[in-house]
């Protein structure tokens, strides 16, 4: 799908969407860099390269002058010696116009000639031929960007392909509207099977049938969520984007791995881009609207809710901060300071008792804090 005005202006939404990936990526790379140099000193043989790859790069700038996210991840690494060594990457667009844009954005950029690997960027259209490509060979550690203007050439065999490997992880793009729209239209159901599968499409295009609207991408985001899960990419976290007016969906950016390191680092960057919290607790959205509109959240308080999920599921056991929050977050979106937002609630309520207790902790900044390591022993069930 050709969308000629797209790269006009830098939309707030966009700005959002590429700073996360440019913070993940540059968390990511730090953690990934530094197993392979503790594998080095351990003489143990090790590809020393990382690699950043964008299926669908675009021109490299907006006509307003603003960086797209090819041209923010390779400034973001130009500054760091470790990276200049290992980073390898690849931008591809269909489009030979944006690829030629591309190119000499990046030729632009200063110290671009320090990179020990020059970034490649090249023409292809993405489909069979680039997941067989992938599929055939073991990748270097790799954080994966896919951002299609649509669904043309996203699949879950494209995504598997990549994070099959060590170190792998993908960031990609999902537009509810036109996916929506799509099971449904018999023309592109090729397409929306490969996104799904063609079982569970099938499954989708029956339950959507009788919902209402806000029910049907529920329905739809967990579908492509439990579908990544079953191929392999244990934890999945989508983080939901509003149109100017606030009132629909416009997509979600939703990231695959396979770490429980990588969903963590994630999800406290997405929580940090968040437009909006409740008692502490992220949306995981970005609402342009959410600044210019009244919110009435407290007939919801989540964190009271996940205090007495606490209660209920660790009820009898005495257990570490740092353990809670590993066993019950993956799949919720609460952050570790949510966590610990409940648990000295529990424990100024008599629910729980802490080791060491709260008098015996430290302060900061006039309140007590509660460490990864703190002991908590639950009261049995009534």
């Amino acid at each position: 799908m050709s969308n000629t005005s797209f790269f006009d202006e830098q939309k707030e939404q966009s700005l959002i969407k590429a700073r996360i990936v440019e913070k993940y990526f540059w968390a990511w790379s730090q953690v990934i860099i530094g197993t392979i140099k503790r594998l080095e000193s351990e003489g143990r043989e090790v590809d020393s390269r990382i690699a950043y790859i964008d299926l669908f790069a675009g021109p490299g700038r907006y006509k307003d002058g603003s960086k797209s996210t090819p041209i923010k991840v390779l400034e973001t690494a130009i500054s760091n010696p470790d990276m200049q060594n290992r980073l390898v990457t690849v931008f591809n667009d269909v489009d030979a116009e944006n690829v030629s844009s591309l190119h000499e954005a990046i030729n632009l950029i200063p110290g671009i000639e320090d990179f020990k690997y020059k970034p490649q960027v090249v023409n292809h259209e993405v489909g069979e031929n680039i997941v067989n490509t992938f599929n055939e060979r073991k990748l270097v550690p790799t954080l994966f960007f896919v951002d299609p203007w649509g669904y043309k050439g996203l699949s879950l065999k494209l995504i598997n392909s990549v994070v099959k490997n060590w170190g792998c992880d993908c960031i990609f793009f999902f537009n509810y509207n036109r996916i929506n729209m799509g099971l449904g239209n018999a023309v592109v159901k090729e397409h929306m099977n490969a996104l799904f599968g063609e079982i569970r499409a099938d499954q989708v295009r029956q339950q959507l049938k009788t919902l209402k609207p806000e029910e049907r991408e529920l329905t739809v985001v967990e579908a492509i969520c439990e579908a990544l899960k079953e191929m392999g990419g244990e934890h999945v976290l989508p983080f939901r984007f509003k149109h100017e007016n606030g009132k629909r969906t416009s997509h979600h950016l939703i990231f695959v791995s396979k770490h429980v390191k990588g969903y963590a680092i994630m999800k406290d960057i997405m929580a940090k881009e968040s437009s909006e919290q409740n008692q502490g607790v992220p949306s995981f959205e970005y609402n342009p609207a959410t600044y210019r509109q009244p919110l009435l959240f407290e007939f919801y308080r989540p964190l009271d809710d996940l205090e007495q999920m606490l209660l209920d599921t660790f009820a009898g056991r005495t257990i570490t901060m740092q353990d809670i929050y590993n066993q019950h977050n993956v799949g919720r979106r609460y952050i570790s300071k949510n966590y610990k937002d409940a648990l000295k609630n529990l424990e100024a309520k008599g629910n729980i008792t802490t080791d060491p207790p709260v008098n015996k902790r430290r302060k900061n900044k006039g309140e007590t804090t509660f460490a990864d390591s703190v002991k908590v022993t639950f009261s049995p069930k009534q």
